[in-house]
């Protein structure tokens, strides 16, 4: 058995564990990411063709990673957000002039940035990318922390092991960390199309007796597809043939966009809320997913997990043991409240949305106006839709890592 020695190993070789590996390339110090589905491999999730919404606060990493004029090529700014009821008077918007933004967020496609940061991996001469391999076993001690790959035919030693594995994450579990999971009953449908008057930039969240159907703006004027729906109706739509489910699509969103056409390839998966009991055991941590799998309701979840990483960055910079528990302690110290904050608010909408029942109805649309009608709330929600309330790491306002 071959056994290799790193200051931090990272399970998970997706877009969190990706941008971390990044975010402490420039330290110096040898890190190992360690992911079980190769990069081309049409298993691998974390860079399909799903699209993903960056807050501002997103954008901001990446610039101070150096990635994002590469990301910019190919990403689509939000500079609306819309959100109403459908069939009722309810709705509700923010706009980047009124914040004073440029952009509320971007959209980006997962593939291109998925080639964008693994390109710069292959870049990072201090990171070491094993792929395909698994890590099977953890063994937590005081000095370091000892991984097992590949059912015992190779092992890591490290001083920190970070959990970036998704929301199912087996390295939680071998820490010894438990989770919380709730089955949403839901599934999205997801893909994209062509409408047939311009997005204007414009993201669309429309609240329907089936779920919430997301409309994200795209290059080329496509739009993006979210379309949350029970199970039994997600097989049905997913049975039909392009014309029979761009109507049916077409009749849930309605004509704001004009008329749907050239639907591209669909997929499915199924919805719930994941959140770790813990974010520290021993030498180990969780990000991400590991720590917090949302609803995709309000397109967050990536965003979240992009200021674990920053903030984890930050507790990092300049100590001489990235494993230290009075350093993680801080860490979860730190992420914990805005965990907190976004799992209620996404759960919240899930199931206030979710309802169809008569005065939930109309405590929602009356809310919407309300929070329409207020700047001040408008603005506030706003920032935290931004990413950019409370406490903030260097890399979240768009400062380089220490």
């Amino acid at each position: 058995m071959s056994a290799a020695d790193y200051d931090i190993v990272i399970a998970g070789g997706g877009m969190i564990g990706t941008s971390l590996a990044l975010a402490l390339a420039g330290s110096g110090r040898a890190i190992a990411v360690v992911e079980p589905v190769a990069r081309q491999d049409a298993a691998q999730p974390s860079f399909d063709d799903r699209s993903t919404a960056l807050s501002r606060s997103s954008q901001r990493t990446f610039s101070a990673l150096g990635l994002w004029s590469a990301i910019a090529a190919a990403a689509t700014p939000i500079r609306h957000i819309h959100v109403s009821d459908r069939g009722r008077f309810g709705f509700s918007h923010i706009d980047a002039d009124e914040q004073g933004v440029e952009a509320l967020g971007y959209v980006v496609i997962n593939r291109v940035l998925g080639e964008v940061l693994q390109q710069a991996l292959a870049d990072a001469s201090n990171v070491d990318l094993l792929c395909p391999a698994r890590i099977t076993g953890v063994r937590n001690a005081d000095d370091a922390v000892s991984v097992t790959l590949d059912e015992g035919d190779r092992s890591l030693r490290a001083r920190l092991l970070v959990a970036a594995d998704g929301a199912r994450s087996g390295v939680r579990e071998m820490l010894g960390i438990g989770a919380q999971q709730v089955d949403y009953g839901q599934h999205a449908v997801i893909g994209n199309l062509l409408p047939s008057r311009p997005h204007d930039d414009t993201a669309w969240e429309r609240f329907t007796e089936d779920g919430p159907l997301a409309m994200q703006p795209l290059a080329e004027q496509r739009a993006a597809f979210v379309w949350t729906l029970p199970p039994a109706i997600a097989d049905r739509v997913m049975q039909l043939d392009d014309a029979a489910f761009t109507a049916r699509l077409q009749d849930a969103f309605g004509f704001r966009l004009g008329r749907f056409s050239r639907v591209g390839r669909r997929a499915r998966y199924p919805l719930g809320l994941s959140r770790a009991l813990g974010l520290v055991s021993g030498r180990g941590v969780v990000v991400g997913n590991a720590a917090h799998g949302l609803h995709p309701v309000a397109a967050q979840g990536f965003n979240l997990g992009l200021r674990d990483v920053a903030a984890l960055a930050d507790c990092i910079a300049g100590s001489n043991d990235p494993g230290d528990a009075a350093l993680l302690e801080r860490y979860a110290d730190w992420r914990r409240g805005d965990q907190d904050k976004l799992v209620r608010f996404t759960d919240g909408l899930v199931r206030l949305f979710g309802s169809n029942r008569p005065p939930l109805r109309v405590l929602r649309n009356l809310g919407m106006l309300g929070f329409d009608l207020l700047p001040g709330v408008r603005r506030q929600f706003a920032r935290h839709t931004m990413g950019l309330a409370g406490r903030l790491p260097r890399l979240s306002r768009g400062l380089p890592p220490e």
